[in-house]
């Protein structure tokens, strides 16, 4: 066991003053049943306390009080006594039933009330010794996934899990898109719910699902166990299903604010501020210089990856919701922005990045942009079928450019880039198809110069070795050995090494904060110098991810409609179980989409299609739904819930339902600082109550089932109660729906099998711990019979 200090508190109030003394963590409390010291011998947490605090020195903090119609326990009141006392055993005999059901007399001698229900977690995987082999650095403690859901789960959860955090595949997405969230609803059926979460930070799922690299997949925990989910055929199924259902999705606002919004500009950044802002209420009006809005969305990204019908029918989607669109209007040309500021009471700019950048290398002006050769592909290839075309960039535009140029009719098509292969900006999938069409990638070279005839005609180019694009600091720095040198032939260069922002609209008077040629925004906000000007996308950043972009749209939306004044809705998130397929988890392949063979494609149809229903329903049902499925294991816990007790701490009341069910963790409802001092129970007469609780061994083990339970008949009939369960959650679970059914009826052993029945339909066992649902049925019906 690692050295710590000890301290002992006087007083809750001094014990709270320690702790808030040091950094989170540094310091802790100890009182008897927190098991505290069992969990710093095996060493099972990554970081451990430098000093512990010892409550037990506290005077006058062990006692139970009887009042007229409550009894008081502090919080340091030995089990031992819970279990002696004549005061419980006569007004509350369910709180001495469970305190005798605790591990054995040797720990009910030292264990007290607070410690029992501020005890960690049991599960094995948890609390797997350090010098047993390794610690399992499970979700609970801060990693990544839940070892019970491929694991043996005999003794977790039957109800479901409960989120620990974000799961990595969220953490990952730029957004936070709740991918797990949506993948439950889908596997319930439940479309229009999937749509719902996904439309809280996406509006445009139909196109990030077809462009974006989706390094969310990366970080799923099915890795481990086979291909990861398929995240992105997942949404473009959902995002298909939204666009087919705009009405619903893309609604009209209730209510209108009277507040003016101005976009200027048309990319993915520019249309979910849109979205947003029309969405809480606001008159939006978005801007655009091209002849259709999307930006690069609908300007260059190839058909094949993104069919422009799928963005032509967001815009008229968004139009449906009645946001205005003015295209063919050059801002600080066609109109000036002093007029936009003037007339609106906000402004968004989202103008991208669309300028070619100049490296100065000899011979660039022979060379072509990649992006407008993507703009203007079919008039810019006509006449030149049968060419050899070199590439230079290593991202998915540079993709994108050598896949149009091949599928135009390039005889050869070569692309050279800064990076080692594993290094490219561009995704696992893009790379492998343009290799999968015989275009040739040469990594980690540079430009050198363009090599040309004596007419000044391109014949190639000349590349150099690059040994390391960033430097120590992660920097954009390339290196290059000189000595080694290649030559491509080639009578086209397209260059795809990124695009610049334009501001030159702004105009030499227009004050606004810059940053390296980009608009330089809050990131909390994205609110400019200007106040009530804000700005997203690749303006903002210089070229980024589609995803990105919409992330930063919705900020600004929200940040927008907080400067006018206004209040935006709060999302409202479920608050059940996490669930998941225990069939679903074992499939270790991934639903690929259906592609066209290569010999069919071309720059203008799709490459693949959508998944069918059932097929991406088996996807989702992939899913882990990562959380923590262990089951809380305090035995007092449940009962205190079921007598509406309240918490009292060194700083206020808390309802018992409160302190237990919240949080996963019940001690995370304190603060820093923070102890239970005092545990308050009302007194129930006529009420009868009991604590029932199945385990291996009579002594020792904890509950792979309990019941708290209290109640009161009224001329034979139920009048009220209360039901608890305890081991089969996270939390301590009331069965309410079973309390419902059964208020006003008299007991039959008809109305016990119903009831059994009722308490069993919301369980569900993940693999070892089924047993676990029939002894809920079984404690249920127990307790009908026996009133």
């Amino acid at each position: 066991m690692k050295y710590f200090k000890h301290e002992s508190a006087t007083s809750f109030d001094q014990a709270g003053e320690i702790l808030i003394s040091a950094k989170k963590g540094k310091k802790v409390a100890i009182a008897g049943g927190t098991d505290l010291i069992g969990v710093l011998k095996d060493k099972i947490l990554t970081t451990y306390p430098e000093t512990v605090v010892d409550l037990k020195t506290i005077d006058n903090s062990a006692y139970i009080k009887l009042d007229s119609d409550k009894i008081a326990i502090g919080a340091l009141t030995k089990l031992k006594d819970l279990v002696a006392s004549p005061e419980l055993q006569a007004k509350l005999p369910i709180v001495s039933q469970a305190a005798k059901s605790v591990a054995t007399p040797l720990v009910r001698n030292v264990a007290t009330i607070g410690g029992n229900i501020c005890q960690d977690v049991r599960c094995w995987f948890y609390r797997y010794p350090h010098e047993a082999g390794r610690r399992m650095n499970c979700k609970r403690k801060g990693g990544e996934e839940c070892y019970a859901i491929h694991g043996d789960n005999r003794y977790h959860s039957i109800y479901g899990g409960m989120k620990v955090g974000p799961s990595s595949c969220s953490a990952e997405c730029p957004a936070g898109t709740d991918i797990p969230g949506y993948m439950e609803k889908l596997r319930k059926n439940d479309f229009d719910g999937a749509a719902e979460i996904l439309m809280r930070v996406n509006p445009m799922p139909m196109i990030t699902s077809r462009v974006c690299a989706h390094t969310c997949q990366e970080k799923c925990n099915q890795c481990s166990n086979g291909d990861s989910v398929a995240i992105s055929s997942v949404e473009r199924s959902v995002g298909d299903y939204i666009l087919a259902h705009t009405d619903k999705f893309y609604a009209k606002p209730a209510t209108n604010t009277g507040k003016k919004v101005a976009i200027i500009g048309s990319g993915p950044s520019g249309l979910t501020a849109a979205y947003f802002l029309r969405k809480y209420g606001h008159s939006v009006t978005v801007y655009d210089k091209m002849e259709e809005a999307g930006g690069l969305s609908t300007y260059a990204i190839p058909n094949y990856r993104l069919p422009k019908q799928y963005v032509r029918s967001l815009v008229a989607a968004l139009e449906g919701m009645g946001i205005n669109f003015v295209l063919k209007t050059a801002v600080g040309e066609d109109i000036p922005i002093s007029e936009i500021e003037s007339k609106f009471d906000s402004v968004f700019f989202d103008t991208g990045a669309w300028k070619r950048p100049i490296l100065g290398f000899d011979g660039e002006e022979l060379t072509e942009f990649g992006l407008d050769f993507l703009i203007e592909v079919n008039s810019w290839m006509a006449g030149k079928v049968g060419k050899n075309v070199l590439v230079t960039g290593g991202g998915n535009v540079a993709m994108d450019v050598a896949l149009t140029a091949k599928r135009l009719g390039a005889a050869s098509v070569t692309l050279a880039c800064l990076e080692s292969e594993p290094e490219m900006p561009a995704s696992k999938e893009e790379i492998a198809r343009v290799k999968a069409e015989g275009i040739t990638i040469l990594p980690s070279f540079g430009i050198s110069k363009v090599v040309r005839d004596n007419s000044d005609k391109i014949t190639g180019m000349e590349l150099v070795r690059c040994t390391t694009v960033r430097d120590d600091k992660g920097a954009f720095n390339p290196q290059y050995d000189y000595n080694e040198k290649q030559v491509v032939n080639a009578d086209s260069i397209l260059m795809a090494i990124g695009q610049k922002v334009d501001l030159s609209f702004l105009g030499e008077k227009y004050e606004m904060q810059l940053q390296r040629g980009l608009i330089q925004v809050s990131e909390e906000t994205h609110m400019t110098s200007r106040p009530g000007v804000y700005a997203g996308g690749d303006v903002t950043s210089g070229p980024s991810t589609v995803i990105k972009a919409i992330k930063a749209g919705g900020i600004a939306a929200k940040s927008i409609t907080g400067y006018l004044g206004v209040k935006a809705a709060p999302v409202t998130e479920d608050k059940g179980f996490l669930t998941y397929d225990v069939n679903g988890v074992k499939i270790k392949e991934a639903a690929k989409l259906t592609e066209l063979p290569i010999e069919k494609r071309s720059i203008e149809a799709e490459d693949t299609q959508s998944l069918d229903l059932a097929t991406m329903l088996k996807e989702a049902s992939r899913c882990m739904n990562c959380g923590c499925y262990s089951v809380n294991a305090s035995d007092l816990s449940p009962v205190l819930l079921a007598l509406d007790a309240k918490i009292k701490t060194n700083k206020k009341m808390i309802k018992a339902g409160d302190f237990f069910t919240t949080k996963l963790k019940a001690y995370d409802m304190l603060e820093v600082g923070e102890l239970v001092t005092e545990i308050e129970i009302p007194i129930y007469e006529g009420y009868k109550t009991a604590y029932d609780k199945y385990r291996i061994r009579e002594a020792v083990d904890f509950a792979m089932v309990s019941m708290a339970s209290i109640y009161k008949l009224d001329n034979g009939g139920i009048a009220d109660v209360r039901i608890v369960m305890g081991g089969v959650a996270p939390i301590p679970l009331r069965l309410t729906n079973v309390e419902q059914f059964l208020i006003g009826k008299t007991p039959t052993d008809q109305l016990a099998e119903k009831a059994s029945e009722l308490a069993g339909a919301g369980a569900e066992g993940i693999g070892h711990n089924s047993y676990k649902v029939q002894e809920v049925k079984t404690l249920v019906k127990r307790l009908i019979l026996s009133m």
